[in-house]
């Protein structure tokens, strides 16, 4: 197997993990949606919010989470309250955001098998949700996002993470680059995906903790991205249509990846 490369420039500074301070309503966010909702009453690491419900979700809300107690709202009230065309399924969640996770404390210690997600400027909310679903699905341990390139927290992407945003860590990380050094730096073989590359996802050497790195439709990779990846790799694909969605690339590169490791146990 080929050197993974490292560049070493002396220790990162450890960027805070503590929970946002000051008035939740200051500080917060609405979750919309069914599964969005239930799995950030689930999560430990949520604060207690304002929790509204039409009647009929509060119903069942409280058959699947009995220590809930739901504000009932109209349908027409909770409209107004959401942003616009929210499908919200009747109930809403105004919750502190979660607490950020710092990529040290992401990597402080990682197994054998570990997984992240790396998107380079994947700025549309529902991929970088759909995204958070096939990681949550295939037991990756987070996905890492450039802060200044990628969507806010909450609403679109909450919801079209249904629920993923609570199981998986989304790092922000200022410097992509560098997020990728401390990857090598810990363990990590880091897979950039392109469509020109001359090898193909199945000539990858995924063995080991791996990143897999995406960029968006159309740009790619940017070049620093690119060199800093350890091995390129393009996803084959028999049909004529040849390029896929992010969302779509991350979830079978994740697949195979989990199937490749599972064949070796």
């Amino acid at each position: 197997m080929a050197k993974r490369k490292t560049t070493h420039r002396g220790p990162a500074r450890r960027k805070s993990a503590s929970p946002p301070s000051g008035n939740p309503q200051d500080n917060g966010e609405w979750i919309y949606g069914w599964h969005a909702v239930h799995a950030a009453l689930d999560n430990p690491r949520r604060s207690a919010g304002r929790l509204v419900a039409t009647p009929e979700a509060a119903d069942r809300l409280r058959k699947e989470l009995p220590a809930s107690q739901p504000e009932i709202l109209e349908r027409g009230r909770l409209d107004d309250i959401l942003p616009q065309a929210a499908v919200h399924q009747g109930i809403a969640l105004f919750a502190p955001v979660l607490p950020e996770t710092a990529i040290e404390d992401l990597l402080s210690e990682t197994p054998p098998g570990a997984i992240v997600v790396v998107l380079d400027q994947v700025t549309d909310p529902h991929n970088v949700g759909a995204v958070l679903r096939s990681a949550a699905a295939f037991g990756a341990i987070g996905v890492m996002v450039q802060d200044r390139s990628a969507p806010p927290s909450g609403g679109a992407l909450t919801k079209s993470a249904s629920g993923a945003l609570d199981i998986v860590p989304l790092v922000r990380v200022t410097n992509l680059a560098r997020a990728l050094e401390l990857l090598a730096e810990a363990g990590f073989w880091r897979i950039g995906f392109d469509g020109d590359a001359a090898k193909t996802l199945a000539d990858a050497p995924l063995d080991g903790k791996i990143a897999l790195v995406l960029g968006a439709e159309g740009g790619g990779l940017r070049r620093l991205t690119r060199e800093a990846c350890d091995h390129l790799v393009r996803i084959e694909a028999p049909g004529a249509l040849q390029t896929l969605n992010v969302s779509n690339a991350a979830a079978i590169a994740l697949y195979e990846t989990v199937r490749r490791n599972q064949a070796k146990d």
